[in-house]
This record gives structure tokens, sequence and C-alpha cells, in this order.
């Protein structure tokens, strides 16, 4: 048990230095190329790379029983979240996106009890209501509201991928759902991409490619991977908790390194978010639940 959680603790660790340090990444990147071909490069091949690490289990795929699986997974994961994502930070600071973007734990709490049957205590509905209220502040301030919805929709989409990949996870090999998941998102992306933008406009220079490749290594098959596992190892609302950690790292690294503003009002967002996440991600020892516990079929 002792190793689980020492093992648990690092990659907890790794992914949360992963997410953090890539909005900033991410962020110098699309100043040298079109956004939705960003992210169906580094979504396509950053899938493509795990599934070349799989290829000697193949036979997990299972293609015929499982495809609406990985197509339902590659819609919310890859094409909406990813898509989202990238390009909306161009509408805001990737430190500030983050931070909306990680109201995501909260939403998993709250799907995680609709559809898989995890308790809805008081903590969970006040720190619903906390992280509302944490983007509204944020929304006050001067920045773009095109990037907050976005930011909004990005966060609603990963919940809605999370819960559903934990889902399924008994029907198909959680790994080839990541890398499937990614290929066929990211082959999406391309081709809307390759309709409404134009691939002349990318400059292949250092920071384009650092981003290229930190995302189709690090960013995508390696994140996901160990997120999916710790998902799979316990509450998912439980393990979301932990990646509230990501904002922080996300705002630090874009104020050092690309001298993002830190405004009152989005440091305050920033702490009423976590607390709504800590809120709705506590386990109180001895209370009950508020609202019963769903069952599931």
């Amino acid at each position: 048990m002792s190793k689980y959680f020492t093992r648990a603790t690092g990659l907890l660790a790794l992914l949360v230095i992963i997410w953090g340090v890539s909005w900033s990444i991410y962020k110098l990147a699309l100043e040298y190329t079109p956004p939705i071909l960003f992210a169906g490069t580094r979504s396509f091949f950053g899938g493509l790379l795990l599934a070349l690490v799989l290829l000697p289990a193949w036979r997990k795929i299972r293609w015929r029983e499982n495809w609406k699986a990985y197509m339902i997974s590659a819609l919310l994961n890859a094409v909406l979240f990813y898509g989202l994502q990238t390009a909306g930070l161009e509408y805001l600071p990737g430190g500030l996106f983050s931070v909306v973007v990680y109201f995501q734990p909260v939403l998993i709490g709250i799907f995680a009890w609709m559809w898989l049957g995890e308790k809805m205590t008081a903590f969970k509905i006040a720190g619903l209501l906390t992280g509302f209220l944490g983007i509204l502040v944020i929304s006050a301030d001067s920045f773009s509201i095109i990037g907050i919805v976005m930011a909004l929709l990005a966060a609603l989409s990963w919940a809605l991928g999370v819960i559903y990949v934990k889902k399924v996870g008994r029907q198909v090999d959680s790994m080839w759902m990541v890398a499937l998941q990614f290929i066929i998102g990211g082959a999406v992306l391309l081709a809307g991409g390759s309709v409404v933008e134009s691939w002349s406009d990318i400059t292949w220079n250092l920071p384009y490619w650092a981003g290229l490749l930190f995302g189709a290594t690090f960013g995508v098959p390696i994140a996901f991977v160990i997120y999916f596992f710790l998902m799979n190892k316990g509450e998912a609302s439980k393990v979301a908790a932990f990646t509230f950690l990501v904002p922080l790292v996300a705002v630090l690294t874009g104020t050092v390194f690309l001298d993002e503003p830190v405004t009152v009002t989005l440091a305050i967002g920033l702490v009423l978010i976590i607390l709504s996440i800590y809120l709705v991600n506590r386990r109180p020892r001895h209370a009950e639940a508020l609202v019963p516990e769903k069952k599931t079929e």
C-alpha cells in the first residue's frame, strides 16, 4: 500500500509540472502557428507515438466492439478540449486561461455524483458555488469574454471526457483509449484546420518545434496516460483534486517567463477556484452525505 501511494504521489507531482508549464510553452508556440493546426498536429503525433509503443498489444483494441467509445472520447478529450484550449489561448494569457480551465475538477465532482455514484456533500455544493463566484470575479476583469467562455467550454468537455473514460474503463483498454482518442481527434482537427487555416502560416522555428515536441511527448501521451491511470485507481473527484496546483504553476511560469500580468481580481479568482476545488473534493470523516449516493447500473 505504501509503495502505491509513493508512486501515486510521484506521478501526480510529475503531472502537475507537465500541465503547469505546458500553458506557457503552448502560448509561445502559438505566436508562430495557427491554433487548430497546432492542436491537431500535437494531438495526432502524440497519439501515434503512444500507439507505436502499444503496437505489440494491438489485439486489445477490439475496434468492432469499442469504436463508439473511441469516437466519443476523441470528440470530448481531443477535438473539443484541445481545439478550444489552443484557440482560447489566443484570447487570454496562459496562466489566466489555465485558472478557468481548472474549474474542471469541480465539474468532475458534480458529474461523478450524477453518473458514477459518488456522493454529493454539503462541501461539494459550497465548492460549486465558490467556484462559480471565482469565475465571475475573473470575468469582471478587463479580459476577453470570448476567452473566458472558451476556457469554460474546454473545462466542460474535459470533465465530460474524463467521466466518460472512467465509465467505460472496464470495457476498453485504457492505454489504447488514450492513443486512439488523440489519433482520431488529431486527424479531425488537422482536417478542420486545413480547411479554415493555412499550413504556410506556420513558422518552423525553435519555439514552434519546442511546443510541438513537448505536446507530442509529455503533453499528450505521457500526461494523459498518467492521468487516466490515476483516475482508474480511485474516485474521479478525489484524484482530480490534486490538479488544483496546475493553475498555480501556470500563473507562476507565465509571470516569470512571459511577463503575464497578475491582477488583484485574477489573484482573488484563483484563490476562490482553488478553495472550490478543495471543498468539492473534501472528504469529512464522520459527516454523512447531504444528497444520497446515486445508484448506477
